[in-house]
């Protein structure tokens, strides 16, 4: 108790009498700029580790660092026998700092390339979407490609692994163009890469055609097959896009066959945007059955009715049969990001190619060297019995010295130096060798090697034809069954206005201003479908373009509304408004033009509160404007449209007039003419007279305007107020 007591005092008194030189000073906060630059330096460590170091596949051998990992462990492990793909991923670890998921995903991604490595198992589909079974159960070795043309460990730089325990590869000596042939996908910090697969035996013999110096194209060639339309393939750089369609064949009567499916796309997700399609009501679909085996089927079937000529077209349209791929090339060059287009990809691998069989024949060439120059020495010691100088020699120097000294006189028939190596290897062969030496079998190893050596000079002076023989053997050893599955086309541009089934009416409520497919009450304007636009014209002078939906409020008084296309932009639309404050009145002939949806456009310039009288789509429209009764006011006017300017939509009218219009009625040709003739006498006022305002608009044109396209087929503008639209306006002031 007394010491806890004590203790306690103790801590108090301490606490309260500390000095000044006691306390710890708080370390002053780090300014903003310190802060910043900090970040900037862990942010850029970081883009760029992430960048050379994990998503971006180097340019060297067209892998990234896991793959390269993954490869290196498989030759490690490499017997001929299959290995487990846990013990792989293990192996791998030693060189992966990123943990087991990492690697094998990727093993499994380079299993299904059916390129590198040879499989057994379950290991997934990339078609279906099926996902491989987990690394116990599926086993994995090297495929002979990957033994032949991806490892050379005398051609081979290693670097430290990154705990520093072992030795991986900087990059593997690839001798032949993997990373077009496989194709790489990644995402960095601010970069991202995606290069297609291309045709194995397309591309040997493209780099064949690079070193002749003849002209070569590439296309990419996808394991799904299909089709590609690569007009705007660009070489692969950024910027570049190929559409891939599905191979569908016609079925039993209302059905059609998917057999092939685009890149990227898997049977599950491409029956989900069929599906999708129908329910947004895009395709009339009775119902779909996928029956992929070993090759992909997906019978689709259709309701009665739908025109069989369309649905192909239809799911190009809506659904994933048909896709667009933007490939952009982006690789690890000299260890920075740099963008190159497959056919600069190509010439570089060619290149390096050539340059790594240069290297390797260069080995070759130093190891026989050596071998001639070894078996040129044992020849010499036991032929010329140079091994008995040594029985009187009692040190190690002597001996040496005793070899050397035998050889001087023979040493004219070599072709390099003798070292201190050479002396030693000398010591060291056996008496049974002395004793069962055949010269004439010594002659004959020398003469082999001989050979040997001269054919590979040859070859070193004539590396570009080597290489060439080196690519044929290639692909007369692996170009079997590896032929083009995708096949090149020129797709032209399915509109989807154009094959959508329209299967819903639309119906316009003038009253309460809404349309829609599900409008209880209204006015049917046509059939249409979910892509339609619907173009509206309301009494106060907007015009809109909406989306034809189950119900869109547009505001009241709609005074004409009709299903519009981009066709319908030249359609002359002829209107009479006024001003509802100073009953002046104008007569326009406009074109609608381009429109952005859900945006409305005030058609009644001039107009403060405008209110359109009559609306009209055409030529050769005629209309009869009576004013309210005034003393010495002339009343009737009769109205030849085509007389006037076709302006845009957001020009001025012409006036009318300056009294207020009592109504306007829609004349037939005949009619108009017969008014005309009655009044003969007063031609001159029959036409509007301009006033002042109407001055700086444009004078009536005796030309006839380009005529334009009607608004529908059969010359109705869809329920467009026509003769009598306002018969009685008295009521107003």
């Amino acid at each position: 108790m007394s010491s806890k007591s004590t203790n306690g005092a103790g801590s108090r008194k301490s606490s309260k009498g500390a000095s000044k030189s006691d306390i710890v000073p708080i370390p002053e906060a780090r300014n903003d700029l310190e802060l910043e630059e900090t970040y900037q330096r862990y942010f850029l460590e970081y883009a760029s580790y992430v960048i050379t170091d994990r998503a971006i596949p180097d340019v060297e051998d067209g892998l990234k660092p896991v793959q390269r990992r993954i490869l290196h462990s498989l030759y490690e492990n490499e017997d001929g026998r299959y290995n487990k793909v846990a013990n792989l991923v293990g192996h791998c670890m030693k060189y992966h700092p990123h943990g087991d998921a990492s690697i094998y995903a990727a093993l499994v991604g380079l299993g299904q390339k059916n390129l590198l490595i040879d499989t057994q198992g379950n290991w997934g589909d990339p078609v279906t979407g099926d996902s491989a079974a987990a690394a116990r159960y599926i086993e994995a070795r090297l495929s002979k490609l990957a033994k032949e043309t991806v490892f050379a460990p005398h051609l081979t730089t290693y670097k430290r692994s990154y705990d520093g325990r072992n030795k991986e590869p900087l990059a593997l000596p690839v001798r032949f163009p993997l990373l077009l042939a496989m194709g790489a996908e990644g995402i960095a910090v601010g970069l991202t890469t995606r290069i297609l697969p291309h045709n194995f035996v397309e591309l040997l013999e493209a780099q064949k055609s690079y070193l002749r110096k003849e002209p070569f194209t590439l296309y990419p060639d996808f394991p799904t097959g299909g089709s590609v339309d690569v007009s705007n393939y660009n070489d692969g750089l950024s910027g570049s896009r190929v559409k891939v369609r599905a191979t569908i064949e016609p079925g039993d009567g209302k059905s059609v066959v998917i057999r092939e499916v685009p890149y990227g796309v898997t049977t599950d997700s491409l029956i989900d945007s069929i599906i999708a399609a129908s329910d947004k009501g895009k395709i009339k679909l009775a119902h779909v059955e996928d029956n992929t085996a070993a090759q992909v089927e997906i019978v689709v079937t259709f309701q009665r009715g739908v025109d069989m000529d369309k649905v192909v077209d239809a799911l190009y349209a809506f659904t994933d049969c048909e896709v667009s791929i933007s490939p952009t090339a982006m690789v690890i060059r000299d260890g920075h990001p740099a963008a190159m287009g497959v056919t600069e990809i190509l010439r570089y691998n060619t290149d390096r190619t050539k340059d790594l069989l240069k290297r390797d024949l260069e080995t070759q060439r130093d190891r026989l060297e050596t071998r001639w120059h070894h078996k040129s020495l044992v020849q010499i010691f036991i032929e010329n019995r140079i091994y008995l100088r040594i029985e009187k020699s009692k040190t190690w120097e002597s001996v040496l010295s005793e070899i050397d000294k035998g050889l001087e006189p023979h040493k004219k028939k070599l072709r390099r130096e003798v070292t201190h190596d050479d002396l030693v290897m000398l010591t060291e062969v056996k008496i049974r060798r002395i004793s069962a030496w055949d010269a004439e079998k010594a002659n004959e190893e020398l003469i082999a090697i001989d050979n040997e050596l001269k054919r590979v000079n040859r070859d070193l002076k004539n590396l570009t034809k080597y290489t060439i023989a080196y690519i044929d053997a290639l692909l007369e050893t692996y170009g079997k069954d590896r032929e083009r599955k995708t096949r090149l086309d020129s797709f032209e541009t399915v509109k989807a206005v154009e094959v959508v089934e329209r299967t819903s009416k639309l119906y316009v409520d003038r009253e309460h201003g809404f349309i829609g497919t599900d409008l209880k009450k209204g006015e049917e304007l046509g059939a249409c479908s979910p892509l339609d636009n619907v173009l509206v014209i309301t009494e106060d002078g907007q015009l809109v373009v909406v989306k034809a939906e189950a119900q869109k409020y547009v505001g009241e008084g709609i005074v004409h509304a009709q299903i519009y296309s981009d066709e319908d932009r030249e359609t002359v639309f002829n209107i009479v408004y006024e001003d509802r404050n100073t009953a002046q009145s104008w007569v326009k002939r406009f074109t609608v033009g381009g429109t952005t949806r859900d945006k409305g456009y005030d058609l009644c310039r001039g107009a403060k509160k405008a209110r359109i009288l009559y609306l009209s789509i055409g030529e050769d429209q005629f209309a009869h404007v009576k004013l309210r009764k005034k003393p010495r006011i002339k009343t009737d006017y009769y109205i030849r449209f085509d007389e006037y300017l076709v302006k845009s939509r957001g020009a001025g009218g012409v006036t009318l007039n300056k009294n207020r219009v009592s109504s306007v009625s829609e004349l037939s040709k005949l009619q108009y003419a017969n008014r005309m003739e009655m009044t003969v006498e007063e031609v001159d006022e029959t036409a509007p007279v301009p006033t002042e305002e109407a001055a700086e608009d444009a004078p009536p044109a005796k030309a006839k305007p380009k005529a334009a396209k009607p608004a529908q087929p059969n010359g109705k503008t869809n329920g467009a107020p026509q003769k009598g639209l306002f018969d009685d306006l008295d009521d107003e002031d």
